[in-house]
């Protein structure tokens, strides 16, 4: 995968492709612009930087285009979670935890889901 980052609105683009794929652009612009407010060419702009960063490819079907992912979700969510624990935490998890348990940003469930989880991984499960 390319170095490069996605922005926060190439995201959104992506997140339509990886549910998607393969989508024609069209179908990306009418989805997108049912949930924000970006012109037709504002998406396709997206879509091309895309392409140019390895993220998309696009293919011709007959006389269709067609745009589907070179990098599935998991990597570029592993890759983008790295990134922001080192810029942010300095590398570290326990400050990143405690930041979110302190704040109080973690309903009961998501508290008990990530003590067994804490669990499974002191005991070696």
């Amino acid at each position: 995968m390319d170095k490069s980052r996605i922005s926060e609105s190439e995201w959104l683009v992506m997140e339509e492709i990886w549910n998607r794929h393969p989508i024609t652009a069209a179908k990306v612009v009418e989805n997108l612009q049912e949930k924000t407010d970006w012109k037709n060419q504002t998406i396709r702009t997206m879509l091309t930087r895309l392409i140019k960063k390895n993220f998309v490819r696009m293919f011709q079907k007959g006389s269709t285009y067609l745009y589907e992912p070179l990098v599935d979700r998991t990597s570029v969510v592993d890759e983008e979670s790295s990134s922001f624990l080192n810029r942010v935490f300095a590398g570290s998890c326990k400050p990143l935890v405690l930041h979110f348990v302190e704040k109080g940003s973690l309903t009961p469930q998501e508290l008990s889901e990530l003590k067994r989880a804490l669990d499974r991984i002191e005991t070696g499960d």
